[in-house]
């Protein structure tokens, strides 16, 4: 019977672990890379995350450049309604979406670069507009990021670069950790509170045996 008891309370458990990796990856800000190798294609990162999840929520990423020579930002690219477009001619064609999809609500603002050139190099501006909406109200919140990118004939790696993608890493392996752990510790509780149970419902039957004994055997002595 106990066997059977910890069985049952152990399938939730295995369900969850199956189910785990259907489940959409932790969202982790890392910095974008900074260098950019000429003729290449080159990703654009800017990750906003939402910190409540179970609130529903649209958003909306706004691209700027100002190029090496330019004097002021000029729009670059917008990502609303699941749809995005180029504004600046010089990027028609070798640009495209490397962010969230099938999804208004955006995490991932992050844009590619095809057929990386010299006049790429510059200042990048991400704008992240986000609107959380409530039962009773919506709130605006609002994130920029500058990403100054520099256009190489062969890439050298930095170590900010390598750091940020390790600690990406690190983070994701410290949740899922943190998630084994909940689970063992639930499971064990869960375990504990069964056995408690069973012993309860063996002492309580145990008691009105022993009683139903009792008053058969003070039957047979009044008779």
């Amino acid at each position: 019977m106990s066997a059977v008891m910890e069985l049952l309370l152990l399938l939730p458990l295995v369900l969850l672990a199956l189910e785990a990796p259907l489940c959409h990856g932790a969202c982790v800000e890392v910095d974008s890379d900074t260098e950019a190798v000429i003729n290449d294609g080159f990703k654009l990162g800017c990750i906003y995350c939402k910190m409540r999840g179970e609130v529903d929520a649209t958003a909306t990423v706004k691209w700027s450049f100002k190029g090496s020579g330019d004097s002021d930002f000029s729009e670059l690219y917008i990502y609303e309604d699941a749809r995005g477009k180029i504004i600046d001619p010089r990027f028609y064609e070798r640009l495209d979406w490397n962010g969230s999809k099938h999804t208004m609500d955006l995490q991932d603002g992050s844009i590619y670069i095809l057929n990386v050139t010299y006049n790429d190099t510059g200042t990048y501006k991400c704008k992240f507009s986000r609107t959380l909406k409530y039962s009773n109200y919506a709130y605006e919140k609002t994130k920029e990021k500058n990403i100054t990118i520099n256009v190489v004939a062969r890439l050298t790696r930095g170590m900010a670069s390598i750091l940020s993608e390790v600690m990406m890493y690190v983070s994701i392996i410290g949740l899922q950790f943190w998630l084994l752990v909940e689970m063992i510790y639930c499971y064990r509780k869960i375990s504990a509170a069964g056995e408690e149970a069973l012993r309860e419902s063996a002492e309580e039957y145990l008691a009105i045996a022993s009683e139903s004994k009792d008053n058969c055997a003070g039957a047979q002595v009044a008779e």
